[in-house]
């Protein structure tokens, strides 16, 4: 009985008010006509006692017949063609546009009546139409039409309509904005256990809801009983403003980058052949480049290289550009390397920025880039994504630097230290490695490419100090970090997703 008076003491004023009158299986409206709540005030005092456990609230969908704009001026003035044969039915003929009723309606009556055969029309000699009453159409005026007497009864459910109410249904549902079908909720309550001994009890006294200045000054507080507050009933969840769950992760993953000594490079979108690949010791015949499955641009086709580094790539790629390579021995197309592509990989700032005149050695780089290739879209791939990449640019850097950094990025962006460093292969690294972190749910996933940049790609450009590099598809990464199956939730508009995502720090 504890529990009952202390579920009583916690009841909100329209619970009070809604509680003497619930029966089982009464609908909202019932409810709102017994207890003089308003619809609002019903359904909230419903769905408060639904969360204490004293009812449970049913919903079923019924389609209602209801009256739509013309049905109601219909119901009150009657049916155009009423009208119409009321003014017709005691005159031998009439001039149709004698006929006391509304342009807009004369031709709807006409037609309704002549399909009941009870006008009979004909043009006089000035060619005016002239109507008059069919017996059959008198016999009409003297009892209410199923028509008009289906208007009344309106609202009706459409399941529960007899036989007439059918026709008449049928009739004006061809008619324009005379009647509507609507799905409504029909909402009911079940009355609990706890519900059926609650209402066994006498609700009775005033409780005090909040602490006013009144309520102090008055010190009506001293004899009064304050309503119970129940802090373990649920609520509504508040959907806070934050920065879109990628967009932060990106933004983390810059910061971290940058606190690690890491300066931020970047480059076009529009790219060439030469700085996508070519730079990169890429071969132009090699089948490497299918991989990349570019987006070419129609227009412009071509783009401007700097001839005097266009002749030391072609050399590295023709005959090794004397770093002892052989190079990749066939006749470099300097035409092609000209050709306007969508950047397919963050590479080719790399390669800018080793070439550039304002690097820095030692020193150390990065790109977040946004790169295109074409592909099928499902949950694993898209057409379009984010890489992050760069180098490390020093005298006397071995792969043992590389591992240990591929280990310090899993533990730092993936937060985990299961990792596999496998072998691998780019055509402007060797040696090249593969980066394979573990996840709970996905397992073994490909996190970064990386190696150590080739002379033959390097020297060209300038730079004669061991390089190591490294990329990381950062749209997988955030799947790892953010625990996102489908790597389309990454880019979601959806309102339900992203509320759902956790906040980045």
């Amino acid at each position: 009985m504890d529990d009952i008076k202390q579920l009583l003491a916690s009841l909100h004023p329209l619970e009070r008010k809604a509680l003497p009158h619930l029966k089982e299986g009464i609908s909202l409206k019932e409810l709102e006509k017994a207890s003089g709540l308003k619809e609002i005030e019903a359904m909230r005092a419903l769905q408060w006692m639904e969360n204490k456990g004293i009812l449970k609230i049913n919903q079923a969908l019924k389609e209602v017949v209801a009256l739509d704009k013309n049905g109601v001026e219909y119901r009150e003035k009657g049916l155009p063609e009423i009208r119409f044969l009321k003014q017709i039915a005691d005159k031998k003929e009439l001039k149709v546009s004698e006929i006391q009723i509304p342009k807009d309606e004369l031709n709807i009556a006409i037609g309704a009546l002549r399909q009941k055969a009870a006008i009979n029309l004909r043009k006089d000699e000035k060619g005016e139409l002239v109507v008059s009453a069919t017996e059959h159409g008198k016999g009409l005026l003297k009892k209410e039409s199923m028509e008009e007497a289906f208007l009344k009864l309106l609202p009706l459910e459409l399941s529960s309509l007899a036989p007439e109410q059918k026709f008449a249904y049928d009739s004006l549902s061809k008619r324009r904005e005379i009647i509507k079908t609507d799905v409504l909720k029909l909402r009911t309550a079940s009355i609990t256990d706890l519900g059926k001994k609650l209402m066994k009890e006498k609700v009775t006294g005033n409780f005090i809801e909040a602490i006013t200045p009144q309520v102090l000054r008055d010190e009506v507080w001293k004899n009064a009983n304050f309503r119970a507050y129940d802090i373990k009933i649920n609520v509504p969840k508040i959907f806070e403003g934050k920065k879109q769950h990628y967009r932060a992760f990106i933004d983390n993953v810059r910061g971290k980058l940058i606190s690690m000594g890491f300066r931020e490079m970047a480059g076009p979108i529009v790219e060439s052949d030469f700085w996508d690949m070519d730079a990169l010791y890429m071969p132009q015949f090699h089948s490497a480049r299918d991989i990349h499955d570019a987006y070419y641009i129609k227009d412009p086709k071509y783009g401007v290289i700097d001839e005097a580094l266009m002749k030391k790539v072609k050399a590295a790629h023709e005959n090794g550009f004397g770093t002892g390579s052989r190079g990749w021995k066939y006749t470099f197309d300097v035409l092609r390397t000209k050709r306007l592509l969508l950047r397919t990989q963050g590479t080719a700032c790399s390669a800018r920025k080793l070439s550039s005149k304002d690097i820095q050695i030692p020193g150390k780089y990065f790109g977040i880039t946004r790169c295109f290739r074409y592909d099928v879209v499902d949950a694993t791939h898209n057409c379009d994504f984010n890489q992050t990449e760069g180098f490390v640019a020093e005298e006397g850097l071995t792969f043992g630097h590389l591992k240990g950094m591929l280990k310090m990025f899993a533990e730092e962006f993936a937060q985990t230290e299961t990792i596999r460093i496998v072998p691998d292969y780019f055509p402007f690294t060797e040696p090249s490695a593969g980066l394979m972190a573990k996840h709970p749910e996905m397992g073994w996933i490909e996190l970064a490419g990386s190696g150590m940049f080739r002379p033959e790609m390097t020297k060209p450009l300038g730079i004669d100090v061991p390089v190591i590099a490294w990329g990381i598809g950062i749209d997988r990464l955030a799947m790892f970090a953010l625990n996102i199956k489908d790597i389309r939730h990454l880019f979601s508009h959806d309102l339900n997703v992203l509320r759902q995502m956790k906040v980045m720090y």
